[in-house]
């Protein structure tokens, strides 16, 4: 397997409109509309660099296929997790835990974003 194997996520949604408001309130981010060549889901992609590290992903609203937290857990990576957490609840979303430290490994804030869909904002500070 090779380094940083993840290199798409998709966070599906049941209200679009309401969930890029979310996220873009949150994470002070623009997401870019996506044309699916299928025609069977709406999606908003998160900006991506071809370039860098990490990946990149979008809001999917798809018919049979719900939003709930469980099992995946994205994170999004931060200057200060706990700034975009204090955005979450003035955005509709709900803080589940607010930043902790994770040792060496900097700090991690857990949220539920408008749609039920648990992710994770992590910084080094």
């Amino acid at each position: 397997m090779k380094p940083n194997p993840v290199v798409w996520f998709e966070i599906y949604v049941a209200d679009i409109a309401r969930a890029k408001r979310f996220y873009e309130t949150v994470l002070g981010a623009s997401l870019t509309k996506l044309e699916d060549p299928t025609g069977e889901s709406e999606m908003w992609s998160f900006a991506s660099s071809q370039e860098g590290s990490g990946a990149s992903g979008a809001l999917v609203k798809m018919a049979g296929i719900e939003p709930g937290g469980g099992g995946t857990l994205v994170y999004f990576a931060c200057d200060d997790c706990g700034v975009e957490a204090a955005r979450v609840e003035a955005a509709g979303g709900q803080v589940m835990r607010p930043k902790f430290a994770i040792g060496e490994h900097g700090h991690i804030a857990l949220v539920a974003d408008t749609e039920g869909n648990m992710v994770g904002l992590h910084s080094m500070r």
